[in-house]
């Protein structure tokens, strides 16, 4: 259960905040209408400050309220560390850092909620039951996944509904990095940048759903001898065995051409929803070519008409409108509609991915 801050932590989290903003005590009073001293006051802790003011220096810093009254979850799964630096706006790195976490911990406030007034109910976390210490043990990791999930080799229709059934929730949120994940006790939640492509999204939805499965050490040899750009790298080969297993991508050897197989590796990358560069690395990883074709191809990127014609042209949504998790978003239904919460939270819970309309007509009806 998380409990409130002490003055002198939220005067410490504003700090953060404005530091991870890029703005000078100056900056925040001038856009909240304060003194700057009241905001140097504010930040060691020496005044209180009553709840007008901490929601309009939330707005101010673009944070929910929550940010600011709760203690931060321990993160799992970072692209950059706040660690890296003894301050918070010391470099972009340590700022994106910041504001992913704290991005993170408010979804998992918000499924906590929901699991806490039993609208949700979790999956178990499968985790991977054995060591992983190189890219080969990610792979068959990832395919131990698929079979627990029933997958076979078959395409994923939606990352989003497997991560939840492997007990981690996903949402789509403006990011300053690609994504982030954590795991508090018995929850896992993770956020995916909004701007990336839809490929993308589905990789690093991949990614974060691969730190929860080998868990963030995946061995004590990897764990203590490995950097984290190695330990990035066993993830990430994990992540593109999921999506795509090699195996698919070896028959592409089977065309006759190189024109053939550029065709047949188009409509794989189109079917199983992955990026060109996902493609082709398990086209190479599969050992079914060589490093001249190879370079040929990285040259040959396809267009969104070939890539949609591979398909005949049919819609692939996943990631591209979906926020949230599917099991997520009916518990957010339900607890609307039980007026265990609001129509306006139901959207902020949402993500946007419905409008305040829609929900208040919905909450309206019989």
């Amino acid at each position: 259960m998380e409990m409130e801050l002490s003055w002198a932590l939220i005067g410490e989290r504003i700090r953060e905040s404005r530091a991870a903003a890029g703005l000078s005590q100056q900056d925040l009073a001038d856009k909240v209408g304060l003194e700057r001293s009241m905001i140097s006051k504010l930040e060691k802790g020496d005044r209180r400050i009553d709840a007008v003011e901490l929601t309009r220096l939330a707005g101010a810093l673009d944070y929910p309220l929550t940010h600011f009254l709760h203690p931060a979850p321990e993160v799992i799964s970072r692209r950059a560390s706040i660690a890296d630096s003894t301050d918070v706006g010391d470099s972009p790195a340590a700022s994106s850092a910041y504001r992913t976490e704290a991005l993170l911990a408010g979804w998992l406030r918000d499924v906590r909620q929901l699991i806490q007034t039993t609208f949700l109910v979790p999956a178990p976390m499968l985790r991977y039951p054995h060591e992983v210490a190189h890219v080969e043990q990610a792979r068959e990791a990832a395919r131990w996944l698929r079979g627990q999930l029933d997958l076979g080799a078959e395409p994923i229709d939606s990352v989003a509904d497997v991560c939840e059934r492997a007990g981690q929730f996903v949402a789509v949120i403006p990011l300053p990095s690609d994504g982030a994940s954590l795991v508090d006790g018995d929850v896992a939640v993770a956020v995916v940048n909004k701007e990336l492509v839809p490929g993308r999204r589905r990789s690093t939805a991949a990614h974060e759903l691969g730190h929860l499965v080998l868990g963030d050490e995946f061995s004590s040899d990897l764990g203590v001898h490995a950097s984290r750009e190695e330990r990035e790298r066993v993830v990430e080969v994990f992540a593109a065995e999921f999506l795509l297993p090699c195996e698919q991508a070896r028959e592409v050897a089977e065309e006759g051409t190189e024109k053939e197989r550029r065709h047949a590796l188009v409509r794989l990358s189109a079917t199983y929803r992955v990026s060109w560069g996902l493609a082709l690395t398990q086209f190479r990883d599969s050992g079914a070519t060589g490093d001249d074709e190879l370079r040929r191809l990285k040259a040959r990127i396809p267009t969104e008409v070939e890539l949609k014609d591979a398909l005949g042209w049919k819609p692939q949504p996943d990631l591209e409108s979906v926020r949230v998790s599917p099991r997520y978003a009916s518990a957010v239904m339900a607890a609307m509609r039980a007026h265990a919460i609001t129509p306006t939270r139901a959207v902020e819970m949402m993500r946007d991915q419905v409008s305040i309309e829609e929900l208040t007509e919905e909450a309206l009806s019989p």
